[in-house]
Order: structure tokens, then sequence, then C-alpha cells
């Protein structure tokens, strides 16, 4: 069996799995967890943000990567930096859609438990930056008309890559209004044991469910681009066939 048709007959039991996975996790997250002593139910917005911010913070290293790779095979192999640059792209665009949903359910948990929507702490803007970054990685990959779309992109992602640190180590570096760490944060940190079965299972249901979607992107987008490549041949062999 090709790779193509192992991928296709995996595709279908990833997703459902997936599915299930978040299903079960938003059970646990909104039936069977007991709400917050101190925020109430607003805190069961913690069980998707943090997953997301999470994830927020991965896909960008493989958009990075996979950037490095189209810029070192771009003149080496330009077959190779098609795939890398296939990869990329579907990292950012999962990148953009975790980012969203962080910056989103953030903005929902402070609007009930400060009272504000956005405050501009230094955790909150660097996230922004982030965000705003893969919304400029993604509209130069959509509208920009030079030769360098994919090589401008590439720039980008190491801007994107930089800020990640930055992100993360915000509320380490920084006295912030954003809460202290959950995890490796100090004598004070870490989760009440109840909390800790809707909080797996749903990091397990949003990274799996971020797999598939960057599988299938990277899939399409190939086939975008062999599409691309097929035109090209016939429109060569066209012009070289004899007029009559």
């Amino acid at each position: 069996m090709s790779r193509p048709s192992i991928l296709r007959t995996a595709a279908w039991p990833w997703f459902l799995a997936s599915l299930a996975v978040l299903i079960y996790a938003f059970r646990e997250a909104i039936f069977i967890v007991p709400a917050d002593a101190a925020q109430g139910d607003a805190g069961r917005i913690f069980y998707y943000h943090v997953p997301s911010a999470m994830l927020s913070l991965v896909f960008p290293y493989i958009n990075f990567l996979a950037s490095l790779a189209f810029l070192f095979w771009r003149r080496r192999d330009p077959l190779k930096a098609l795939a890398a640059d296939a990869l990329a792209l579907s990292a950012a665009e999962v990148t953009l859609v975790f980012t969203s949903i962080c910056l989103l359910t953030g903005m929902l948990w402070g609007r009930a438990t400060w009272g504000i929507w956005w405050t501009w702490d230094e955790r909150l803007t660097s996230e922004l930056l982030l965000w705003l970054l893969y919304a400029a990685y993604l509209t130069v990959r959509r509208y920009s008309a030079t030769g360098q779309t994919q090589t401008i992109a590439a720039v980008l992602s190491v801007f994107a890559a930089i800020d990640v640190p930055i992100v993360y180590m915000s509320i380490r570096w920084w006295r912030t209004q954003h809460p202290a760490p959950v995890f490796f944060g100090g004598p004070d940190s870490g989760m009440d044991p109840s909390m800790l079965p809707a909080f797996v299972w749903n990091i397990i249901g949003w990274s799996a469910w971020g797999i598939f979607i960057l599988c299938f992107r990277y899939a399409l987008e190939r086939r975008r681009q062999l599409a691309e490549q097929e035109a090209a041949l016939d429109a060569i062999e066209a012009s070289l066939e004899p007029t009559q």
C-alpha cells in the first residue's frame, strides 16, 4: 500500500478518535469537574484556554523548522522545498487557529474575572503579537504578487519563532496581571487532582485535532502544488507542439 493510501486510511479513524476524546473531555470539563472555589463556572474556561495556549506555542516551531527546510532546499532540491513549504503553510494556519482560540477564551475569562475584555499585559500583548505575525504570514501567502512569497513568509516565521519563548517566559520575566504559571511556577503552582482528568483529556483531544488538521491541510496543499506542476507541464508541451 502506498503512503498516500495509508494516510487516507488512517485519516478518518484519527479524526473520529480525536472527536470522541474532545466530546469526553467536554463532558469532564463542564459536567464532572466541580466549579472553581474562587472563580465559579468561569474557571471552566481554563480547560480550553490553557491547552490552546500551549498548542499555540508548539505549532509555530513546526512552521519554523519547515520554513528553514524550504530555505535550505529551494535551490538544492525544489521538489523537497515545495513539500517543506506545504508543511510550513499548514502549520501556520493551525497556529493561527489555536492563537485565536487562546485570545478569545482569555478575553472571555478576563471579562468574567477582571471585569474587562482586554489589558495590555505582557503575556496578552506578546500572544497578540504572535497572532499578528501569523495573520501577516497568511496574508503574504494569499495576496503577495512577488515571486518571493514563500521566502518572505519564511522570514516572518523566524520572527514568530523568536516571539514564542517571549510569550512563554513573559509571566516569569515580568510581574504581569496574567495569573502565575500553573505548572513549574514555584511552590504554590500546580493543579488540584480533581482537575487533572479534564485538563489531560482536553490536551490530548485538541492535540489530536490539531495534528489531523495539519495533515489534512498539508495533503490539500500538496495536491494543489502537484496540480499546478501538471498544468505548467501541459502548457510547456502545448507550446512545443508544431503549429499546423
